[in-house]
């Protein structure tokens, strides 16, 4: 059996599944907010609410909003900023008296649909999370993909691509640059385009209900969304020509996205023909803490 943790800016959640991904066991707390000790210490609470259903050998994996620096062996670019410049793995693995593996949040969705959901059985996988933020995760022969500076998958921090007159330069993003995808096809830049465009904030359910009941202002802010979105993950399937996208996170959920992005992309891809599909995450919000748990067989040595 193997553990998985996600954790969140807003709670914390565990897993045990079987080696054949059945899931045994499932907790949630609540996430502490700016107090790194008392993260460690909800975690191995955690843990121990869960571990009955394991044992003291049981492999534990952790997903975490930011990634170890292959420098400095420090947790970087994490939005939950009280975990940056920590040696959270080695924390954690003393704390809990076992060894843990730590992965960004996005590759552990990615491995966990290329591992049993939506993408099972193809060989390249990149993951999207499109929600508060904009996410990816590469995923090769089950394996994930971190890269020399531990950043592979940070498209969301690339400009947008074939920017129009309009949409140029783009906003700031805070990473410190200016027109990333991030600020562009997040949950709250559609919201914020919307209310920009229309003077009525809406969330983005009620924008994509409201333009399923014909309101064209809503309409058009979900055309100008599929035109950002199919724009951005052109510029990957350019780049990586991965077999399976997989979507996830809030803005995923909107079902028109899977009929009109394909015809989208296709205008921008470099080949006679696309063949890449689009899917929606089989496993949804349990994606992260699911490829927590994977996290073993997928770091390493290719399974």
């Amino acid at each position: 059996m193997r553990i998985g943790i996600d954790l969140g800016g807003t709670k914390i959640e565990g897993i045990v599944l079987d080696d054949s991904g059945v899931e045994i066991a499932r907790a949630r707390l609540g996430a502490p907010r700016g107090d790194y000790e008392a993260t460690l210490n909800a975690i191995a609470q955690l843990i121990e609410q869960i571990d009955p259903a394991a044992d003291d050998a049981t492999s534990v994996g952790i997903g975490i909003p930011g990634t170890i620096s292959p420098v400095t062996g420090l947790i970087k670019n994490a939005n939950s900023t009280w975990l940056t410049g920590q040696p959270f793995d080695r924390d954690l693995a003393n704390r809990l008296g076992r060894a843990v593996r730590v992965a960004n949040d996005a590759n552990c969705f990615a491995i966990s649909e290329a591992t049993d959901g939506a993408a099972e059985g193809a060989e390249t996988v990149f993951g999207v999370i499109i929600g508060t933020g904009v996410g990816g995760g590469l995923v090769n022969r089950g394996r994930i993909l971190v890269g020399g500076n531990a950043i592979a998958g940070e498209w969301g921090h690339t400009p947008l691509p074939w920017m129009t007159a309009d949409e140029y330069p783009g906003r700031d993003c805070f990473c410190g640059r200016r027109g990333c995808i991030e600020t562009f096809v997040s949950g709250p830049a559609f919201e914020r385009d919307h209310a920009e465009q229309t003077g009525t904030p809406l969330s983005a359910a009620d924008i994509a209900a409201a333009s399923g009941a014909g309101d064209a202002g809503a309409a058009a802010s979900l055309a100008r969304l599929e035109s950002r979105l199919a724009r951005s993950l052109a510029m990957i399937i350019n780049i990586i020509d991965p077999d399976v996208i997989v979507l996830g996170g809030g803005l995923s959920n909107m079902d028109r996205l899977y009929a009109h992005l394909p015809g989208l992309i296709d205008d921008h891809i470099f080949s006679d023909s696309i063949s890449t599909p689009i899917r929606k995450a089989k496993h949804g919000d349990s994606s992260g803490v699911r490829g927590a748990a994977w996290l073993w067989p997928s770091i390493g040595a290719p399974t």
